[in-house]
């Protein structure tokens, strides 16, 4: 769980999407940090979808993996966070798990190699951005930061856009710069 220290105090009318946001982004605060993790997190996450999407179980006539049934729960949890963004979310997971899939249906040393690929350069990519921000990662004080790092990226991703402009005041709200 978060430190006292880490966390930042529940701000009154924040919904549990900026609060998300807002507790994720204090250990992100260094551009560096933040670019990094727009290319390592979503690597990660497909790596997660091609190394999630075997074995294949065929199920009224559908082929149910365990990527599918990851992705499903973490779609759920975005929808109750936000439905908006937790609509955008399961579109991109789902997305995520079409490209999975298809990679899944490599020999398995292609799949395997692939899927450790990204997994590494990911997490690599997650690591030098953390020693630019000179700070833990934020899965160190609360797991449910393996969840809000997707969200942030397409978060910031769309505050770039100068889209959600009411919930970026929201998450940058009593944040030091």
């Amino acid at each position: 769980m978060l430190d006292r220290r880490d966390r930042q105090p529940p701000i009154a009318g924040m919904s549990r999407l900026a609060q998300s946001l807002a507790n994720y982004r204090a250990y992100h605060r260094d551009r560096r940090n933040v670019l990094t993790h727009a290319l390592g997190i979503p690597l990660i996450v497909l790596a997660l979808e091609v190394l999630l999407a075997r074995p294949a179980l065929p199920l009224a006539g559908v082929a149910l993996t365990p990527a599918i049934v990851a992705s499903a729960a973490a779609a759920v949890w975005y929808l109750w966070l936000d439905l908006k963004m937790g609509l955008l979310m399961t579109g991109l997971l789902a997305l995520f798990v079409a490209v999975g899939s298809q990679i899944a249906q490599l020999s398995t040393g292609a799949w395997l190699g692939l899927g450790l690929g990204l997994f590494l350069v990911g997490w690599v990519l997650q690591f030098l951005g953390h020693h630019y921000e000179g700070r833990k990662p934020a899965f160190v004080d609360d797991v449910r930061s393996f969840l809000v790092g997707p969200l942030f990226m397409v978060a910031e991703g769309l505050f770039a856009l100068g889209l959600l402009g009411d919930l970026r005041r929201q998450v940058e709200a009593d944040q030091p710069h």
